[in-house]
């Protein structure tokens, strides 16, 4: 029996060995994938092929793009000033500190990992050696593409497009439901007061006039269209303001600027403000076009043209 017994133990122990080995094998490949895990992708610019990390974790934002990567969970280190005083990006942006391109030495100190600009910004050459650097030139592409631009940039283009798509549809049938409500031929101007001066706005200079013609169709006054529509936005006095002011205006109100115009009999005579057709936003949180700032305009458009 026990010679018997023998060449069974002499296999059972083989087996074994032989299960070890395997497991030791795959325990080899899948730490051997996690180390073949790319650490860096090559983005397409629009300045040619650029090597950024597949996981960014230090940003440093220096243009309107802020609300783009906040939307997809990256962590910013560094933005604009115009980011860093809109209340909408507080939560994310309590830890980031204020810059611009011209803070070489406050941006080296954030060690980024990323640093994304605008192709207008001063000391691109520096900011080259600091991190890698990608810039886009606004407008060169539509609003909704620019977030899957930035998508693809992060490494996170199925998060963005799934954004743009659904964005699309909410705000579609938000206008059909606005337009069915105020008419089809009802006219929305979007306003804004900086410093001492009036703008009124395109379809393509944020403070929601993206949503508004873009995606709701809404229409646009006639004078505006002849003096706002190519360049996106018009300087205009107070006194021609009432020419610009559609059936319902927008207006994108800065507290620290000039609204003494709002006391005016010119002011008080445009039929929008008889009619309490005059929505007021904050303008600080009304610039951008960005996916955080877009959900809340839409919410703002919504509750005041429609009391939801």
């Amino acid at each position: 029996m026990k010679k018997l017994f023998l060449p069974f133990l002499l296999l059972f122990v083989l087996i074994i060995a032989a299960c070890g080995n395997k497991t030791e094998d795959k325990a080899e490949d899948t730490s051997a994938d996690k180390n073949n895990e790319a650490t860096t992708i090559t983005y397409e610019s629009e300045n040619g092929p650029v090597e950024v990390p597949a996981n960014p974790k230090r940003v440093v934002v220096l243009s309107t793009y802020t609300g783009n990567v906040m939307a997809l969970g990256v962590n910013i280190v560094g933005v604009d000033s115009w980011s860093k005083k809109n209340p909408r990006f507080d939560s994310g942006l309590k830890d980031a500190k204020e810059v611009s391109d011209e803070d070489i030495e406050k941006i080296i100190e954030l060690n980024p990992d990323l640093i994304i600009g605008s192709s207008t910004d001063k000391n691109l050459d520096k900011l080259k050696k600091i991190a890698p650097i990608v810039t886009y030139t606004y407008d060169k592409v539509d609003y909704l593409t620019q977030h899957v631009e930035i998508g693809k940039l992060l490494n996170k283009e199925k998060e963005a497009q799934a954004w743009v798509d659904d964005f699309k549809k909410r705000t579609v049938a938000a206008g059909d439901e606005i337009r069915a409500k105020i008419g089809e031929d009802a006219t929305v101007s979007v306003i804004e007061n900086f410093d001492k001066d009036l703008y009124v706005f395109g379809d393509n200079w944020g403070r929601g006039t993206e949503i508004l013609y873009k995606q709701m169709k809404l229409k646009m006054p006639e004078k505006v269209k002849e003096m706002a529509l190519k360049d996106g936005y018009y300087d205009l006095s107070q006194e021609v303001l009432p020419e610009y002011a559609g059936d319902y205006v927008i207006f994108s109100k800065d507290s620290d600027g000039d609204t003494s115009f709002q006391k005016t009999e010119t002011y008080k005579n445009i039929p929008a403000v008889k009619n309490g057709h005059v929505f007021e936003a904050n303008a600080k949180e009304f610039y951008f076009n960005d996916p955080i700032t877009l959900d809340y305009q839409l919410e703002f458009f919504k509750e005041h043209f429609l009391g939801k």
